[in-house]
Protein backbone atom coordinates (compact mmCIF):
# COMPACT_ATOMS: atom_id res chain seq x y z
CA UNK A 1 0.00 0.00 0.00
CA UNK A 2 1.79 3.27 -0.85
CA UNK A 3 1.22 6.72 0.51
CA UNK A 4 -1.38 7.62 -2.06
CA UNK A 5 -3.98 4.80 -1.52
CA UNK A 6 -3.57 5.41 2.66
CA UNK A 7 -4.24 8.94 1.86
CA UNK A 8 -7.62 8.09 0.24
CA UNK A 9 -8.96 5.38 2.63
CA UNK A 10 -8.69 8.17 5.24
CA UNK A 11 -10.99 10.62 3.56
CA UNK A 12 -14.87 10.83 3.70
CA UNK A 13 -14.95 12.16 -0.11
CA UNK A 14 -14.40 9.91 -3.63
CA UNK A 15 -12.81 12.27 -6.28
CA UNK A 16 -15.36 13.22 -9.06
CA UNK A 17 -14.54 12.10 -12.70
CA UNK A 18 -14.48 15.60 -13.84
CA UNK A 19 -16.16 15.90 -17.45
CA UNK A 20 -14.58 15.49 -20.74
CA UNK A 21 -15.30 19.25 -21.89
CA UNK A 22 -17.15 21.85 -19.55
CA UNK A 23 -20.97 21.36 -19.62
CA UNK A 24 -23.54 24.21 -20.09
CA UNK A 25 -26.32 23.15 -17.46
CA UNK A 26 -29.40 24.92 -18.47
CA UNK A 27 -30.45 22.67 -20.95
CA UNK A 28 -29.49 19.25 -19.62
CA UNK A 29 -28.85 19.53 -15.80
CA UNK A 30 -28.24 16.22 -15.12
CA UNK A 31 -26.89 13.12 -17.22
CA UNK A 32 -26.38 9.80 -16.25
CA UNK A 33 -25.39 6.32 -17.06
CA UNK A 34 -26.73 4.46 -14.04
CA UNK A 35 -29.75 1.59 -13.83
CA UNK A 36 -28.24 -0.06 -17.47
CA UNK A 37 -29.57 3.34 -19.05
CA UNK A 38 -28.72 6.74 -20.20
CA UNK A 39 -30.94 8.65 -18.66
CA UNK A 40 -31.16 12.35 -16.91
CA UNK A 41 -33.04 16.03 -16.91
CA UNK A 42 -33.91 18.27 -19.74
CA UNK A 43 -35.20 21.41 -19.54
CA UNK A 44 -38.56 21.98 -21.58
CA UNK A 45 -37.96 24.50 -24.42
CA UNK A 46 -41.31 25.88 -24.01
CA UNK A 47 -41.99 26.13 -20.41
CA UNK A 48 -39.35 26.75 -17.81
CA UNK A 49 -41.42 25.14 -15.24
CA UNK A 50 -41.58 21.96 -17.04
CA UNK A 51 -38.48 19.36 -17.07
CA UNK A 52 -38.74 15.93 -19.08
CA UNK A 53 -37.29 12.78 -17.51
CA UNK A 54 -35.24 10.91 -20.49
CA UNK A 55 -33.83 7.80 -20.94
CA UNK A 56 -32.42 5.55 -23.79
CA UNK A 57 -31.23 1.36 -22.31
CA UNK A 58 -28.76 0.02 -22.75
CA UNK A 59 -28.41 -3.16 -25.27
CA UNK A 60 -32.14 -2.42 -26.78
CA UNK A 61 -31.76 1.21 -27.00
CA UNK A 62 -35.39 1.54 -25.54
CA UNK A 63 -36.53 4.87 -25.98
CA UNK A 64 -38.49 6.79 -23.10
CA UNK A 65 -39.25 10.44 -22.16
CA UNK A 66 -41.68 12.18 -19.95
CA UNK A 67 -42.40 15.15 -17.77
CA UNK A 68 -41.23 14.25 -14.06
CA UNK A 69 -45.22 13.49 -13.01
CA UNK A 70 -45.32 10.90 -15.81
CA UNK A 71 -47.10 12.71 -19.06
CA UNK A 72 -45.62 11.26 -22.25
CA UNK A 73 -43.68 13.62 -24.63
CA UNK A 74 -45.84 14.04 -27.15
CA UNK A 75 -42.90 14.28 -29.80
CA UNK A 76 -41.56 10.64 -28.83
CA UNK A 77 -43.28 8.40 -31.59
CA UNK A 78 -40.99 5.56 -32.30
CA UNK A 79 -37.68 8.02 -33.28
CA UNK A 80 -35.61 9.87 -30.15
CA UNK A 81 -37.51 13.32 -29.26
CA UNK A 82 -35.50 16.53 -28.54
CA UNK A 83 -35.65 15.71 -25.25
CA UNK A 84 -33.23 12.34 -25.48
CA UNK A 85 -31.27 13.92 -28.56
CA UNK A 86 -30.39 16.52 -25.99
CA UNK A 87 -29.74 14.08 -23.55
CA UNK A 88 -27.27 12.15 -25.76
CA UNK A 89 -25.48 14.81 -26.91
CA UNK A 90 -24.52 15.87 -23.33
CA UNK A 91 -23.52 12.69 -22.30
CA UNK A 92 -21.05 12.68 -24.86
CA UNK A 93 -19.72 15.64 -23.28
CA UNK A 94 -20.07 14.65 -20.12
CA UNK A 95 -17.90 10.71 -20.02
CA UNK A 96 -16.92 10.87 -23.98
CA UNK A 97 -18.51 9.30 -26.86
CA UNK A 98 -16.55 5.88 -26.47
CA UNK A 99 -17.88 5.41 -23.01
CA UNK A 100 -21.43 6.45 -23.50
CA UNK A 101 -21.74 4.25 -26.99
CA UNK A 102 -19.87 1.26 -24.95
CA UNK A 103 -22.32 1.47 -22.12
CA UNK A 104 -25.15 1.84 -24.71
CA UNK A 105 -23.65 -1.13 -26.62
CA UNK A 106 -24.04 0.17 -30.18
CA UNK A 107 -20.97 0.79 -32.54
CA UNK A 108 -20.35 4.91 -33.32
CA UNK A 109 -18.09 4.76 -35.83
CA UNK A 110 -15.31 7.53 -35.55
CA UNK A 111 -16.59 11.27 -36.78
CA UNK A 112 -20.30 10.08 -36.27
CA UNK A 113 -22.39 11.34 -33.82
CA UNK A 114 -23.82 8.64 -31.13
CA UNK A 115 -27.76 9.73 -31.99
CA UNK A 116 -27.11 8.59 -35.71
CA UNK A 117 -26.74 4.93 -34.41
CA UNK A 118 -29.75 4.48 -31.74
CA UNK A 119 -32.46 3.02 -33.68
CA UNK A 120 -34.77 2.39 -30.60
CA UNK A 121 -38.09 1.24 -30.11
CA UNK A 122 -40.65 3.59 -27.52
CA UNK A 123 -40.47 1.97 -23.91
CA UNK A 124 -42.56 4.03 -21.30
CA UNK A 125 -40.24 4.01 -17.68
CA UNK A 126 -41.12 5.95 -14.55
CA UNK A 127 -39.83 9.13 -13.99
CA UNK A 128 -39.40 9.07 -10.24
CA UNK A 129 -36.14 7.70 -9.85
CA UNK A 130 -34.75 9.25 -12.16
CA UNK A 131 -36.13 12.76 -11.45
CA UNK A 132 -35.62 11.84 -7.13
CA UNK A 133 -31.83 11.37 -8.05
CA UNK A 134 -31.57 15.24 -9.99
CA UNK A 135 -33.61 16.52 -6.77
CA UNK A 136 -30.90 14.85 -4.15
CA UNK A 137 -28.07 16.55 -6.68
CA UNK A 138 -29.81 19.72 -6.28
CA UNK A 139 -29.67 19.67 -2.46
CA UNK A 140 -25.99 18.63 -2.23
CA UNK A 141 -25.77 22.25 -3.99
CA UNK A 142 -27.08 23.88 -0.72
CA UNK A 143 -24.61 21.72 2.03
CA UNK A 144 -22.38 24.32 3.23
CA UNK A 145 -18.59 23.55 2.35
CA UNK A 146 -16.81 20.75 4.80
CA UNK A 147 -14.14 18.31 4.77
CA UNK A 148 -15.63 16.58 7.22
CA UNK A 149 -18.46 13.67 6.62
CA UNK A 150 -22.56 14.53 5.65
CA UNK A 151 -24.57 13.13 8.57
CA UNK A 152 -27.23 11.37 5.88
CA UNK A 153 -24.18 9.21 4.98
CA UNK A 154 -23.08 7.99 8.70
CA UNK A 155 -24.12 4.45 8.05
CA UNK A 156 -21.58 3.96 5.45
CA UNK A 157 -18.86 1.61 6.80
CA UNK A 158 -15.45 3.14 7.20
CA UNK A 159 -13.17 1.83 4.26
CA UNK A 160 -11.75 -1.34 4.71
CA UNK A 161 -14.00 -1.91 7.00
CA UNK A 162 -15.65 -4.75 5.85
CA UNK A 163 -14.35 -7.06 2.88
Amino acid sequence: MDADNAAWEERSVLRVVPPVEPRKLAKVPFVELADGRLQGVVSSGSDIERVYVSSISAGDHALSCSTNNNRPCGALHGYACKHIRSLADEAVVQYGLDRVARYLRVEVPEGERLMDHIKGHVERTPAAVVFSRFLRHLAYLEVPDSTGPLTELHWFPATGAVR
